[in-house]
């Protein structure tokens, strides 16, 4: 399976109201992925559970294109810069794609 470019992103905030700021904003960035990005497949927040203070993205793109046309979207470039106030750490970890068959059927 050659097709499909994923990320995982663990994003720490600072407290609580910065985790519900940080919600808030990426509702708003959703709107924009969901209405301009064919590319993008999933783009999902998760709240580990234990730790409230904890976001991880799970992004999955057509391919690296598609993941750098999402980088240069205004409303991606508004989230990066934006986000940083609300965070106390962030890890990303890129994925190549190898075999999965939800992969395959999108």
């Amino acid at each position: 399976m050659s097709k499909g470019f994923g990320l995982i992103v663990r994003f720490t905030l600072k407290g609580e109201a910065a985790a519900t700021a940080f919600d808030a904003l990426c509702v708003r960035t959703l709107q924009g992925i969901d209405a301009l990005e064919p590319g993008t497949l999933a783009y999902v927040s998760h709240v580990p559970e234990g730790e409230p203070l904890v976001r991880v993205f799970y992004e999955l793109y057509a391919d690296r294109a598609a993941f750098e046309a999402h980088e240069a979207q205004p409303h991606t470039r508004a989230f990066l810069a934006e986000r940083e106030q609300y965070l106390d750490d962030v890890r990303v970890t890129f994925l190549q794609a190898v075999a999965g068959t939800a992969a395959d059927r999108l």
